[in-house]
């Protein structure tokens, strides 16, 4: 980078401390970025963007209140930075276009891929050419989605996402990435989940694929009237539960379709209703 190439004034919101931590010592370490706030939710972001107008926010979709893209949609044009989404999703790669983000970067983020971020946003900001942004976009959203720009281009045309992505806010199948590799699994064919550290084992049609996800974020993908958590590091498939024993201790066991037995904790036995 040049050495007289001012800085990009950033705001990162996400409602993780960890996330928001993770991403502020990347961004430091690529020294033509100053981060000038951190906000923990959407409605804190509607004050500090207009207060402190940065040139770029880094903005976390799936938050509590105030979500991503409503936050986006919420801020004034004339008041709007440039927009770089951040999320471990990617079912709302496409509505990136209609609050014209300038990028999609799909959590954990790879050093390389936010270079290209940043990238992106110094182009926009010094170009008025909107072909040429929402080509870029394309080519993101495309790249997450295994699409080419061109049939994305075709579908966007025809409106084909707008029912698609709000019939329902749970995906039809959770993208599980491995060694390069991203593997479709079906939600439907999830028969449970368990943590392993840092780790998701998602156990389906007899496979177990793993992923690196927190529980919460992978429980936020699922539709909570078919995946319920009976552990603090187990959910299950409520479709796939024969019976429930009760066992010492409050404690109830879960005996699947499989014959595989789960615990369901103490904490956790409220959840008991669910399954009858």
């Amino acid at each position: 980078m040049s050495g007289v190439q001012e800085k990009l004034r950033a705001i990162v919101i996400d409602d993780e401390p960890l996330a928001r931590r993770g991403l502020r010592l990347r961004l430091e370490a690529m020294q033509d970025v100053e981060i000038v706030a951190e906000c923990g939710n959407g409605r804190e972001a509607l004050e500090r963007i207009p207060q402190l107008r940065p040139d770029v926010v880094f903005v976390d979709i799936q938050m509590p209140g105030v979500n991503g893209l409503q936050l986006v949609q919420q801020l004034p044009l004339e008041e709007l930075p440039q927009v770089v989404f951040v999320t471990a999703y990617d079912q709302y790669a496409v509505e990136a276009f209609e609050v014209n983000a300038v990028d999609y970067v799909l959590k954990p983020i790879e050093e390389q891929r936010l270079a290209l971020a940043i990238e992106r946003v110094r182009e926009k900001l010094a170009s008025a050419d909107i072909a040429s942004q929402r080509e870029q976009l394309l080519e993101a959203v495309a790249d997450l989605t295994q699409e080419s720009p061109e049939a994305l281009e075709q579908k966007l045309a025809a409106g084909a996402f707008h029912g698609e992505l709000s019939s329902s806010a749970y995906p039809e199948k959770i993208a599980i990435k491995d060694s390069g590799k991203i593997t479709l699994v079906p939600a439907q064919e999830i028969d449970w989940i368990d943590a392993a550290g840092d780790y998701m084992c998602v156990h389906a049609n007899g496979d177990t694929h793993v992923m690196r996800i927190t529980m919460k974020e992978l429980e936020q993908q699922l539709d909570p009237k078919q995946f319920q958590r009976i552990h603090r590091s187990t959910i299950v498939n409520l479709n796939r539960v024969r019976e429930i024993c009760a066992h010492i201790n409050g404690e109830y066991h879960l005996v699947l379709n499989n014959g595989e037995r789960l615990k369901m904790s103490r904490s956790y036995k409220n959840k008991v209703q669910h399954f009858l």
